[in-house]
């Protein structure tokens, strides 16, 4: 009762202080300068070969980065440094059609895209990503682009829509779109169910490929031990995306008052959960792993942890219990997926791991991958601050996996310089990007056309990082209902960090961390601003609501 109660003098103080007192000593000084983008796309645009240019070149990318995008000020520099670079990257991705703005995966044309050379497979992780922008055009239009005018790009790879939808909205809200959205994200849920279910059964199946994920270990021993590039199973990440899905249409449909959808998508959502946590976790791994495509009721899931074996919690999905909680324990085993440069897609100490420069360029029986290292560095982000059974593993433990996941972010050319890289699959190991090892002289005659052409891999657009340090590092938890948690995972020895220019909302926001007072010299503690107005002051960093 206690906390409610203060939770609500909080929201009442937050209220009244941005309504009433606008003194100019409580005006935000703007700690981060102008000069701090500058510095970083300076130097990322020295050191890039322009290959492939959309709508906002290189000598366009300071202005668009300085009007966009969240400025942050970080103790560890490789985290920043990866943050602007990604930010960097993503901006090249920004496409300007017939069909308004869509975000790409590949810079070069590649032949398994789809119109605009669009591919579905990362599109939630660009919406997450993207929904940071300041203008929300660019996401908003490719929203748009993805429910009615992608034809039948939308279900070529699995992709939580609807939730990143939702996520989309939580920044930048709009209701009307919302309205005009919620017919086809049913329509688009229904057609999952009739292409992806068997036999009356909950669960949906999906290839491997299609889950963005080709030649896994879990495939090859659904088909008899022998390696294939594709094979259905019910799988762990399907499930979880659709869970997802019908939580959000759910949600979508309660702001427009659709009680019969309400109800009709949430009884959805329940028994994938139901049924996920019944049959695909493994008793004897403690871990959510793979069933065959056809089930029986006494067919057990396959004795092989993969890392998608976390992407339940990416989504809040499984329930809050110590069961559950051990499979946490493999994220920090080198047995499991632990490795010296980045978390492995297969646990190291089964028979089918193998880091392969051999076959197809794409793998997912054991290098890191970008796009699996975000899911599931979310994934753990969430049972750290939404589960009270969390102690397999620490923040120390996210931070060091977070920290490992920015170093990836290297490559040595040519000439031995090191530079700000991102590309497909990567070897733990060695730090190697290992599919541009093997495409750039395919098959001994270079680059390859048919496999999209020179440096096809590079600027990636397949995974995530700057909404990991906004909405998890630092926590900045956005809610549809007006209001906002911040929960930040910082180290316990930074004495300071800040971040500016979050448009939230119709709000500004700025989050500074000064223990001291001596770093910025614009307060003391933990300082929130909404519209450059101070709206709380803590000497500690700590679990905070704002209600606006």
């Amino acid at each position: 009762m206690r906390e409610k109660t203060n939770f609500f003098i909080l929201s009442f103080m937050i209220v009244f202080f941005s309504c009433n007192f606008q003194s100019e000593k409580e005006k935000s000084t703007k700690v981060i300068t102008s000069e701090k983008i500058k510095y970083y796309v300076d130097r990322f645009n020295k050191n890039d070969n322009e290959i492939y240019k959309q709508f906002i070149p290189n000598n366009r990318a300071l202005k668009f980065l300085s009007q966009n995008i969240p400025k942050i000020d970080l103790p560890e520099k490789s985290i920043e440094e990866t943050y602007y670079f990604r930010w960097w990257t993503y901006r090249k991705h920004i496409k300007n059609t017939e069909d308004g703005f869509v975000i790409t995966e590949f810079l070069p044309k590649v032949f398994w895209s789809k119109k605009h050379n669009t591919i579905n497979c990362p599109a939630a992780h660009h919406i997450y990503e993207g929904r940071w922008l300041k203008d929300p055009k660019y996401i908003s239009e490719y929203i748009n682009f993805w429910l009615f005018k992608s034809e039948d790009g939308i279900r070529q790879y699995s992709f939580w829509i609807a939730d990143a939808i939702l996520a989309f909205n939580k920044v930048h809200r709009n209701d009307s779109l919302l309205s005009n959205q919620l017919e086809p994200l049913i329509n688009n849920y229904n057609e999952w169910e009739k292409i992806r279910k068997e036999n009356n059964q909950t669960l949906f199946y999906q290839l491997d490929v299609m889950d963005g994920m080709e030649m896994t270990a879990s495939g090859r021993i659904l088909n008899d031990g022998v390696e294939i590039f594709q094979i259905d199973a019910t799988r762990p990440t399907i499930n979880s995306y659709m869970f997802a899905d019908a939580k959000a249409i759910s949600k979508i449909a309660s702001l427009n008052n659709d009680i019969k959808k309400v109800e009709e998508f949430e009884k959805k959502a329940n028994k994938i959960k139901q049924e996920l946590q019944g049959r695909l976790w493994n008793k004897n791994l403690n871990f959510f792993t793979v069933l065959p495509k056809i089930y029986e009721e006494n067919t057990k899931p396959l004795d092989i942890r993969e890392l998608i074996g976390y992407v339940p919690w990416y989504f809040n999905l499984p329930d809050d219990n110590e069961e559950f909680s051990l499979a946490w324990e493999k994220i920090k085993d080198s047995t499991g997926f632990a490795a010296p440069l980045g978390l492995t897609v297969t646990e190291q100490s089964h028979p089918f791991f193998k880091i392969s420069y051999e076959g197809p360029e794409c793998q997912w029986n054991g290098p890191s991958w970008p796009f699996a290292t975000t899911q599931t560095l979310k994934a753990m982000a969430n049972f750290l601050t939404n589960y009270s059974n969390n102690k397999t593993v620490s923040k120390s433990d996210y931070y060091d996996l977070l920290l490992q996941y920015a170093k990836q972010h290297k490559i040595k050319n040519e000439e031995g310089k090191t530079l700000n890289w991102i590309d497909e699959n990567f070897n733990p190991f060695t730090g190697d990007w290992i599919s541009r090892t093997r495409l750039k002289n395919w098959e001994g005659k270079g680059w390859s056309k048919e496999k999209g052409g020179v440096e096809r891999g590079k600027d990636y657009n397949h995974s995530g990082f700057c909404d990991l340090i906004i909405s998890d590092l630092i926590g900045i938890k956005p809610n549809i209902n007006k209001s906002l948690e911040i929960n930040p995972l910082i180290p316990i020895d930074w004495d300071w960090f800040a971040i500016e220019n979050i448009h939230y909302q119709g709000k500004e926001i700025d989050l500074i961390w000064d223990k001291t007072g001596g770093h910025y010299n614009a307060g003391e503690g933990f300082m929130i601003f909404v519209d450059q107005v101070l709206v709380l002051q803590k000497k500690e960093i700590q679990k905070i609501f704002l209600k606006f």
